[in-house]
């Protein structure tokens, strides 16, 4: 096996036909990012030619002038193969460690457990632990937070058509969907010009429910690096000219992405508007054969008593069977490169979190 670095089209060919590709592992990505201030490579693992395994990875100076190595929604390669793993990160150090890194982040695209609807295992179902464990044995250790969800509700299409979909919802989304409907919600997708209409809705959703919204620069990159490829859209919802809803989805791959919204609390109850985009979104899902919608993140396994349980509520709602389950991923996971600088970073959070 050669570990190389390679061109973003190379890079990109290969990861489209990934099984773990995620949108977060294309140039677009890395563009963004090194518009920020990071640098970003493109590695790779060949064996007998062939392309096996590869990453688009970020780099930028974060403590003491070291920097930190960052494979957002990556790297892609089959976490399970041992010494695929263990020669990838292996060799990734090394190239970090040569390169003033002091830390390795990575937040896999790739399942752990197959679980249901209500989130319970499958039983007889994938088991993907071993790449924890290969995971661990080459030296990284799982984070308890992370900035992309460890968990998400997932509806596949499985060929159904909108009608078939409708109907296999819950009754009660059924009629927030019907009501959205006879109160004249009207849903249109926005152009870069007015964006600024989605970054009021949920900058106000943000303050209302205290979470971080992103900058609508953010908002603004996004469209310019994703628009003309058809992987984005920011959709409205809208009555007699009165925005009550807006959110953003990644059209990218197989799957359609919920992954920011916002709604104005005062229309809410009365319009159903958040309802109605979903739909459109599921209804574009099913006719462009993409092959699911993801809701993405829930916090955490459904619990009835956690004060977030109604995200997941919302979204299981448009899928009452079998075809909806909760995900779990592999989890945002580190690794030292530099092993003295690793321990002081950690002893110093350690000293301003107590």
């Amino acid at each position: 096996m050669n570990f190389v670095l390679l061109d973003p089209e190379e890079f990109r060919k290969f990861a489209t036909k990934s099984p773990y590709k995620s949108f977060y592992q294309t140039p677009e990505i890395a563009q963004l990012r090194e518009s920020n201030g990071w640098t970003a490579y493109y590695f790779g693992v060949r064996n007998g030619g062939k392309l096996v395994a590869a990453s688009l990875v970020v780099a930028k100076p974060t403590f003491l002038g070291k920097s930190t190595y960052y494979a957002p929604g990556g790297p892609l390669l089959d976490y399970e193969d041992t010494a695929l793993t263990n020669f990838f990160f292996n060799n990734l150090r090394k190239y970090a460690k040569a390169h003033n890194g002091y830390i390795l982040h990575i937040e896999p695209y790739y399942e752990l457990l197959e679980r249901g609807r209500k989130g319970e295992v499958i039983e007889g179902g994938f088991n993907h632990h071993q790449a924890l464990q290969n995971l661990k044995a080459t030296g990284f250790q799982a984070l308890p937070e992370s900035d992309e969800p460890k968990y998400a509700f997932v509806m596949d299409i499985n060929d159904r058509t909108p009608d078939q979909i409708f109907k296999d919802m819950k009754a009660n989304t059924r009629n927030h969907i019907r009501k959205a409907e006879r109160k004249g919600v009207q849903i249109r997708e926005l152009k870069k010009e007015e964006l600024g209409i989605f970054k009021q809705i949920t900058e106000a959703t943000s303050n209302r429910r205290n979470f971080q919204d992103k900058p609508l620069s953010y908002y603004e990159q996004m469209y310019d690096l994703f628009h003309e490829r058809g992987e984005v859209k920011f959709i409205l919802a809208e009555a007699e000219s009165i925005p009550m809803s807006a959110a953003m989805f990644m059209t990218y791959g197989d799957e359609v992405i919920y992954l920011f919204s916002g709604s104005a609390d005062e229309y809410m109850k009365e319009y159903n508007a958040q309802y109605l985009i979903q739909w459109h979104m599921i209804k574009y899902a099913a006719e462009h054969s993409f092959k699911r919608y993801n809701f993405y993140g829930i916090q955490g396994l459904p619990d009835s008593e956690s004060p977030d349980y109604g995200i997941y509520d919302f979204k299981k709602g448009f899928d009452s069977t079998s075809n909806a389950h909760v995900t779990e991923l592999l989890g945002a996971h580190e690794a030292p490169v530099s092993h003295t600088f690793y321990a002081l970073h950690r002893l110093l959070h350690k000293f301003r979190h107590h």
